[in-house]
């Protein structure tokens, strides 16, 4: 299973559901798939190391948090996940070593507002070849 997102609308919401082989897989995806919600976000290719570490909480919890501190890093500082180095995903603890860049806001291309990050039918459930995890954004 190749890890993957999908948006799907929700009442007033986005929804983003990710899918991938492992809980680790579930990181690349489900960002990408906030930045989706977005918009077009580009980065301007220059990037800095980031760490995000998130305990004690189940899986989805972990999963909602670290893409609120993705959301926060957007919104205060207009940057964007460019890539992942590392993902500890286990034993109520998530570790995400990564790099964060700037967006490009002349190639960028804006659609709806994330405010938050929210907890409604969060989940992350075991499917065939890996994980599923859902994620409802309030726009």
């Amino acid at each position: 299973m190749q890890p993957s997102f999908e948006l799907f609308d929700h009442t007033a919401d986005v929804g983003i559901r990710v899918r991938a082989p492992d809980l680790s897989g579930l990181i690349q995806p489900a960002a990408a798939g906030l930045y989706a919600v977005i918009g077009n976000l580009v980065s301007t290719g220059e990037s800095f190391p980031w760490t995000s570490r998130i305990d004690d909480g189940e899986p989805a919890f972990l999963l909602r948090d670290f893409l609120g501190e993705l959301l926060l890093a957007f919104e205060t500082d207009r940057r964007i996940l460019a890539g992942v180095d590392g993902v500890e995903f286990a034993d109520n603890r998530l570790t995400v070593s990564a790099r964060l860049a700037p967006v490009d806001e002349l190639r960028s291309e804006y659609h709806r507002e994330v405010k938050a990050v929210t907890y409604h039918e969060l989940s992350i459930r075991p499917i065939e070849g890996g994980y599923e995890a859902v994620v409802i954004v309030d726009i």
